[in-house]
């Protein structure tokens, strides 16, 4: 699938598609003759070596000139301040109920005539790594802000010859009306008093990431993390997907080839920090052929059933990397880490969180070697992760009612990629919708396409709890455990308790993680974590005018457990 650039004039105005009151602020700006097209990822590299700041380490790239760089490319650092996560909080969504487009369109007028005293970059790259789904992307940002366009450059697909071609032979995507993506952001932006704006549309004063999916546009102002750059890329992209029939999916996939032949797709859904990355990438110690689609960003196609990976290239945190690690091996790039001299007096990075929460880094695509850009054996099975004190290590989910609602009430805690308020507890549960926080689009859709994965496509679907069950903590030794049990079809669940619609396996790997339903307390936690997800699902029915809104079957299945514990 291919996404539109260029119309005759017959398709040119007003009402016409790709020609919104904000699309029309934010692609001018695209065209000022202070705008420099940044076309390959030589450039970016330079720009990016010499830009103020940058940290040139003495780490080679490994094979760089396999995917556009020169041989003697080094791994950058760049740092970005006091931020280093996702803030939320910043996002306005057009459409959605309360958020005043107007004024919001009046602040991005005013923030690209600010641009026009600065030199501009504007980048293009493709999102979606196979015909079935491409769509071109374009990011216009600000000189002195070179380390985010090569990032975001090496993050999604450059356009080199191989992908170009493959995108002219893409189909167009939505009969060929949508448009291409375009991100106009500069991180350098602060609010201004001039006439005609108004930042009360503003949730933070200093911030702004403010998206019209339906157009797929979007500004990003007075923000400097990548990964800002990186999840409102992906943020249209799911939403141009989930309108052109796919499921949109923040996780991770793999597909398994076991000893007969036979295929198992498995699909993990889960935060930063929740294991989808350790899940996705487990070699199994060599017992399966192994391919991995991507950890992060990928969609499914609801009618097929086969997956498409949108990103190349692995944003992955550092906190788990030591300096030496094998894998630092496959860095590009590295954001909000320190660095040091080694007895041969080369730059090394220090990583492993030391100067601050949440270091990153973009690994290449070699990093998995069994890595594929699309998986057409239909999906098996859905894992919604979970950091849910009264949940086993692992149960299974029957009706298609049930297994979609619980993945709309993914629990899960705050982790150190995102930024938060002062006073948070990061160890609080909280309900992140399928684990996705980047939905610009009502919940709903995102309800059916997964109810119907289960429902007519028979996907079965589970969920896995990687954090502590009752205090006992869940070693990544008993996920990948239940993992290859369910791969191989050795799984042996039974019904639990008075659950009509929840099967648990027993799980005794590390612990004994069977739950006893006589105990008093835990029946009340379980019945407290319940009671939690019917009143997230009816402060959907409810907040924002009703726009996250689901069927009257989702809360019903929900009320069905609590009476069922209510047994007990």
């Amino acid at each position: 699938m291919s996404t539109k650039a260029y119309y005759p004039i017959s398709e040119i105005g007003a009402g016409k598609p790709g020609f919104s009151k904000t699309r029309s602020i934010i692609e001018a700006a695209f065209y000022g003759n202070n705008v420099v097209k940044v076309d390959t990822l030589k450039e970016a590299y330079e720009l990016a070596k010499n830009s103020p700041g940058t940290v040139v380490t003495d780490m080679p790239v490994k094979d760089g000139e396999l995917f556009g760089l020169e041989k003697d490319a080094k791994v950058l650092l760049f740092n970005d301040g006091a931020v280093t996560g996702r803030y939320a909080a910043a996002r306005r969504i057009k459409g959605e109920p309360g958020v005043d487009e107007a004024k919001l369109d009046k602040v991005v007028m005013d923030a690209v005539y600010e641009t026009r005293w600065k030199t501009m970059y504007h980048a293009t790259c493709y999102v979606g790594l196979d015909p079935e789904f491409m769509v071109k992307a374009h990011l216009l940002i600000p000189e002195g802000e070179e380390n985010i366009l090569y990032n975001w450059m090496i993050n999604f697909q450059y356009m080199s010859d191989y992908y170009n071609k493959m995108y002219r032979n893409s189909k167009p995507v939505g009969d060929g009306k949508e448009p291409d993506i375009y991100i106009f952001s500069d991180p350098q932006w602060t609010p201004m008093n001039h006439p005609d704006v108004d930042y009360s549309c503003l949730s933070d004063p200093l911030t702004l990431c403010y998206f019209d999916t339906n157009q797929n546009c979007a500004a990003i102002l007075g923000m400097r993390y990548f990964g800002e750059h990186k999840k409102g890329t992906l943020t249209m992209a799911w939403a141009l997907a989930n309108r052109n029939g796919y499921a949109s999916c923040h996780g991770g996939q793999k597909e398994y080839t076991l000893a007969d032949g036979s295929k198992f797709v498995a699909s993990v859904y889960g935060l930063s920090g929740s294991g989808k990355s350790t899940l996705t990438h487990a070699k199994h110690n060599g017992k399966y052929e192994i391919k991995v689609l991507h950890d992060d960003a990928f969609i499914i196609n609801t009618e097929t059933c086969a997956s498409v990976a949108l990103e190349p290239t692995y944003f992955d945190k550092t906190a788990d990397y030591p300096t030496g690690c094998p894998d630092n091996e496959y860095l590009i790039t590295a954001q909000n880490c320190s660095c040091t001299l080694d007895s041969e007096g080369k730059l090394q990075l220090v990583t492993e969180d030391i100067r601050n929460g949440n270091g990153r880094a973009i690994k290449s695509k070699l990093w998995s070697p069994n890595r594929v850009d699309k998986i057409d054996s239909p999906v098996n099975a859905i894992f919604w992760i979970m950091k849910d004190p009264t949940i086993p290590p692992v149960v299974k989910l029957k009706g298609s009612a049930l297994a979609s609602v619980m993945g709309a009430t993914l629990a899960t805690k705050t982790s150190t990629a995102e930024r938060v308020a002062a006073g948070t507890d990061l160890n609080a549960i909280r309900i992140v919708p399928y684990a996705n926080p980047f939905r610009t689009y009502p919940l709903v859709n995102d309800y059916e396409k997964f109810k119907k994965l289960v429902e007519e496509k028979n996907v079965d679907c589970y969920i896995v709890n990687t954090g502590d069950f009752m205090g006992k903590k869940v070693k990544p030794a008993d996920t990948l455990g239940i993992l290859e049990t369910i791969v191989e079809g050795k799984a042996e669940f039974k019904q639990w308790g008075p659950f009509e619609d929840i099967e648990i396996m027993d799980w005794t790997l590390t612990d004994n993680f069977v739950p006893d339903l006589s105990d008093k307390d835990y029946v009340a936690q379980l019945k407290n974590s319940m009671d939690t997800r019917v009143n997230a699902v009816e402060g959907f029915n409810t907040k924002k005018g009703g726009y996250d809104a689901l069927p009257d079957e989702a809360l019903a299945a929900l009320k069905k457990l609590v009476a069922e514990i209510e047994t007990l």
